[in-house]
């Protein structure tokens, strides 16, 4: 009779024992937070907020910019402040960089995927990288090379997309660009041509392993068990390990394959990190070459085009296309 009685004080006492908690951290997020203090911006809402309207989350962050330029949502240890004024942008990423850095509550979130790369450090290691990256992005042979490679994998792309006009399927256009875009960065960067556009290879397992993980990271913004779950590993975070565990083998997979190939060649080749200019090349190429071909027509118009919680911004479910092409 004890053990069965000792479960049901348990499961009686839990739901009690989750509202104390509950009840703790909303005291802990509006203690000590200059509530009403005109000297800060407005408060806006709390983390809870994004945690109920995570799935839109970009689509309530604009509606909260809509009513006040910069504003605060209330956290547990800190309030998170948001911004789209353009003097503020202005102040944090020039005027006054060196006054802002990532800090430790970042780094700690993002450094299971990202490590201790320029995206995450701060102070001398974010110079030492940044001045390795301008160097790398300043040399004619690399803009060259990395235009080729984009332009060859554009005839690819436009080659997949023909074959889609003609049979009139309806296809995801994201996902092709997404397998264009990492085979020109692993040939830019590596050397190696993973051949994503023309069949079903390991590049499209990396490519969704990839999608995962930054999505699963950027659960741990508004997930305060996150620790608890990686350490036990259950959860988001045990799909978080495996994910990273994919993507590690398989980069260090492509690197040990390039090596190879670098002791039989004594060819090191261009080297290189991606950055905004070359970004924008890639794009431009890839728009000019699909526009002077073909129209796009989207596959259901009634549907609502909603963004996937990630880093990177991501139509959720794809976005999914007609292609018509255009008369020579």
């Amino acid at each position: 009779m004890d053990f069965p009685y000792a479960i049901f004080t348990i499961i009686a006492t839990l739901p009690l024992l989750l509202l104390i908690c509950f009840f703790a951290l909303l005291v802990k997020i509006f203690t000590r937070k200059s509530i009403g203090n005109p000297a800060y911006p407005p408060v806006a809402g709390t983390v809870l907020s994004l945690l109920i309207n995570f799935n839109r989350i970009y689509d309530y962050l604009t509606e909260l910019a809509a009513k006040h330029q910069t504003f605060r949502l209330l956290a547990e240890d800190q309030s998170e402040i948001y911004t789209t004024e353009g003097r503020n942008i202005e102040h944090i990423l020039k005027s006054s960089f060196d006054k802002y850095n990532k800090g430790q509550y970042l780094q700690g979130i993002t450094n299971d995927l990202l490590g201790q790369g320029i995206f995450v450090v701060d102070g001398a290691s974010w110079r030492q990288q940044r001045k390795l990256a301008s160097v790398e992005f300043s040399t004619r042979m690399l803009r060259d090379f990395s235009c080729n490679i984009f332009r060859k994998n554009a005839v690819k792309l436009i080659r997949a997309v023909s074959q889609l006009s003609l049979s009139a399927d309806i296809f995801d256009i994201q996902e092709l660009l997404m397998r264009y875009s990492l085979d020109s960065i692993f040939e830019v960067g590596f050397g190696t041509d993973l051949n994503c556009m023309e069949s079903d290879s390991a590049g499209s397992s990396f490519i969704k392993a990839f999608d995962d993980a930054t999505s699963l990271i950027y659960w741990r913004y508004i997930d305060p068990t996150w620790k608890v779950q990686r350490l036990l590993n259950i959860g988001f975070e045990a799909s978080l390990a495996k994910n990273v565990k994919y993507i590690h083998a398989f980069v260090q997979q492509v690197i040990s394959k390039k090596r190879g190939q670098m002791e039989m060649q004594q060819n090191a080749g261009p080297r290189m990190c991606l950055g905004k200019d070359f970004a924008y090349r890639q794009m431009k190429i890839v728009s000019v070459g699909l526009l002077r071909y073909f129209r796009f027509k989207l596959a259901d118009e009634k549907r609502a085009v909603t963004y996937k919680p990630t880093f990177t911004l991501h139509v959720d479910g794809g976005l999914h296309l007609l292609a018509i092409s255009r008369p020579d």
